[in-house]
């Protein structure tokens, strides 16, 4: 049997109608890191949207990186543990090794409209086996003997990243 190693993404957004508390810290520190860091693009306050500023503020795309210094002290709270994904006993396990932060939307005078995503990228897993809706799969330094394995429902903003066989 060929084993295949995967490397998951899971795309979690985060808006105004978020609950969780963390996703709130996120969402709130980081629509007011938005609206410090649109400062730079917008010295005469033409524009309100991030749209906006992408298309008439050259160097805007920059509002990615500099608004993702909001999160990092969040980010580092989740200990290297991809947030919402658990498996079939209702354990966090899927660990990740890089992120990226991006601004979907927002709106300096508009909070409601401040919409953010984590691309969480997972350590490479080793896929064992798909069942349905499910993936069977196993830490990546795991090769020999009795194989500890986690399985998980695939669900929506979760997908494998990449596959090496």
């Amino acid at each position: 049997m060929q084993v295949s190693t995967i490397t998951l993404c899971y795309r979690k957004i985060v808006d105004a109608t978020s609950t969780k508390p963390w996703d709130q810290l996120v969402f709130e520190d980081s629509y007011q890191e938005f609206r410090m860091q649109a400062q730079l693009y917008n010295p005469d306050k033409k524009y309100r949207t991030f749209g906006e500023l992408l298309q008439h503020s050259p160097g805007a795309e920059q509002l990615h990186f500099l608004v993702s210094a909001a999160v990092i002290g969040y980010l580092q709270q989740l200990h290297e543990t991809i947030p919402d994904i658990v498996n079939n006993l209702g354990k966090h396990f899927l660990k990740f090794n890089r992120y990226r932060f991006e601004i979907i939307n927002s709106d300096v005078l508009d909070k409601t409209r401040h919409q953010v995503a984590i691309n969480f990228f997972s350590e490479p897993l080793v896929w064992h086996d798909s069942i349905g809706d499910y993936l069977l799969v196993s830490d990546n330094t795991e090769t020999e003997g009795e194989v500890l394995t986690h399985l998980f429902k695939i669900q929506p903003y979760l997908s494998i990243y990449s596959l090496t066989n």
